[in-house]
């Protein structure tokens, strides 16, 4: 539940998941992603700057980060025992976080090391266009374009196909 104040700072929405127990209806904040506000977003020629193939893909990648546990820890963990290790042991981790580990690592690899960063920090970490322009040292408004081309790439992995756009009848020589 969002308290009132909260919520008037957040574009929220009411989604449905998929769960073990069946499908869930969420809260959920729309403006948390890049990738969201791109797909919301109209260029010059009024289409959203990116497709509903690229947003999914995207989503699609960062899910499966979300599912295996792959963001840094913010704070300390008091779940393991004084002197012992921090980390999870290969017994701790469940058949999804191995799997969905997996699924990342085949789409990145698919996507090349020239896609990989860019996509881990904007559909995974969230990072704004701009952030990783100026990481970077790219030119205003480059990542854009080069993040389209990323979410090609990962949609062809995950075989969601865009749709063709064209004039009828015009031929490739």
């Amino acid at each position: 539940e969002v308290d009132a104040f909260r919520a008037q700072h957040l574009d929220l929405a009411a989604r449905q998941i998929l769960t073990d127990e069946g499908v869930a209806r969420v809260l959920v904040n729309d403006s948390e992603s890049p990738l969201a506000w791109l797909a919301r977003r109209k260029g010059r020629d009024g289409q959203a700057m990116i497709g509903s193939h690229q947003f999914l893909a995207g989503e699609k990648l960062r899910g499966d980060f979300t599912r295996a546990h792959m963001s840094p820890r913010v704070t300390s963990s008091w779940a393991a025992p004084t002197g012992g290790s921090s980390a999870a042991g290969p017994g701790e981790m469940t058949d999804l976080i191995i799997a969905s580990r997996q699924r990342v690592r085949l789409a990145l690899e698919a996507c090349g090391p020239e896609f990989a960063g860019l996509l881990m920090d904007v559909c995974c970490f969230l990072r704004g266009l701009e952030d990783v322009e100026h990481e970077r040292g790219w030119p205003a408004r480059s990542a854009k374009i080069v993040l389209q081309l990323a979410l090609d790439r990962l949609a062809r992995h995950y075989g969601l196909n865009g749709e063709a756009r064209g004039r009828a009848g015009l031929r490739v020589r």
